[in-house]
């Protein structure tokens, strides 16, 4: 089942995201003459219309093969269509240089202007980013996990048991502000920067004040960086309830959380460039389908905030600025849009290749780092 759910994971993310490409290709008069899920050999296929869709043996990916995205040719360009009026059907033919009618030019990607084609190169990471956007949105709206104020535990010599603190009390407000959540605590405490605080609280009937200044500690952020920081020492309970919001507001907690996912997954980047974050972190197909896997068997919820969560993975990733990515002939097209004429033919292929050397080192990485996680690590 692990493999089925990852399966239906990456293969939901991949149609999103080439469906972007798709539908603005098509509002932008580009013609479409393939739609992949999955590269390599045709497993099954349809074609309707123009378009023929197709569903490929290796699912780690998947395209869009738009009319005349091959680019310029000097001398013309290459005709996609069969040009021997005797070939047989399927018979496989060299491509031929020749002139586009201007009916061809119209429907053509390299014909297109600079901006249009951005956009539709665009358009696959934005699908990604605002399929999760959407996510967020409804987890918000059907209601998501979320941890009361009540605490478990006062540490012992700790700022809050010496200021009489116990476990069971609810945390009901901080400096006469009504929080009841446990990162409201986690909020108060960071923004008071060690300044004193007035905590309410509730224990059975009773409600309590409570005057606490917190002391400074030294902790880890999510990195594994060294940070300065505030505690009062109290551990939660643990408990959980059910929290929704009405459309307004899931909107807007939505929004919140796709920014704060978008912000993580670029600082998540910046830091492994910077090697805080080692590169054994790195997940490939095995860790994806574990994690799917281990999120679909805990709920709807937690598999739709996984499959949300790698949407934005996948679109950042996306934009990165490495050829054979959608960054990578973004940053082309941009490079165009500023010197007012194409990225010679020549450039493009020795940095596609690159690219494409860049990526599958990146693959090897991933997948190294899942036996070694998922095999290895267990023999031992």
């Amino acid at each position: 089942m692990t493999v089925i759910y990852a399966i239906i994971v990456l293969g939901i993310l991949i149609f999103v995201h080439e469906l972007g490409h798709f539908l603005l290709a098509k509002m932008l008069g580009v013609g479409v003459e393939k739609f992949s899920l999955g590269f390599g050999p045709k497993l099954i296929g349809k074609k309707i219309g123009e378009t023929e869709y197709l569903l490929s043996a290796f699912p780690l990916g998947g395209y869009v093969k738009m009319f005349g995205e091959g680019g310029f040719i000097e001398g013309g360009e290459q005709d996609p269509r069969p040009v021997d009026e005797n070939a047989q059907s399927g018979e496989l033919l060299e491509p031929v240089l020749r002139e586009l009618t201007e009916d061809e030019k119209a429907r053509s990607f390299a014909h297109k202007p600079v901006l249009a084609r951005i956009a539709i190169v665009l358009a696959g990471p934005v699908f990604n980013l605002l399929f999760a956007w959407l996510i967020f949105i409804v987890l918000f709206t059907i209601g998501v996990p979320a941890v009361t104020t009540k605490i478990g535990e006062a540490l012992k010599d700790k700022p809050a048991a010496r200021a009489g603190m116990q476990g069971g009390d609810v945390i009901i407000a901080i400096n006469s502000k009504a929080i009841d959540r446990w990162d409201q605590i986690a909020e108060g405490v960071a923004a008071s920067k060690g300044k004193p605080l007035e905590l309410s609280v509730k224990r059975g009937e009773q409600q309590l004040t409570f005057n606490i200044t917190p002391e400074a500690r030294i902790s880890k952020n999510l990195f594994g960086e060294q940070v300065n920081g505030y505690a009062i020492g109290v551990a939660s309970a643990g408990e959980i309830v059910t929290e929704s919001f009405n459309p307004w507001r899931a909107f807007i907690k939505g929004s919140e959380q796709t920014w704060k996912v978008i912000d993580l997954t670029v600082m998540s980047l910046v830091k492994m460039v910077q090697r805080i974050v080692p590169m054994d972190s790195v997940g490939g197909p095995i860790m994806i389908a574990k994690m799917a896997g281990d999120q679909a068997s805990a709920g709807i919820a937690p598999f739709l905030a996984f499959m949300a969560l790698l949407s934005v993975n996948l679109g950042i990733l996306n934009l990165l600025p490495v050829p054979v990515l959608d960054g990578g002939h973004l940053l082309f097209f941009l490079c165009e849009l500023i010197f007012r004429r194409p990225v010679p033919q020549k450039v493009r292929e020795y940095a596609q290749q690159v690219g494409m050397v860049l990526l599958l080192g990146l693959m090897v990485l991933a997948f190294y780092n899942d036996i070694i996680r998922y095999f290895v690590s267990r023999q031992g």
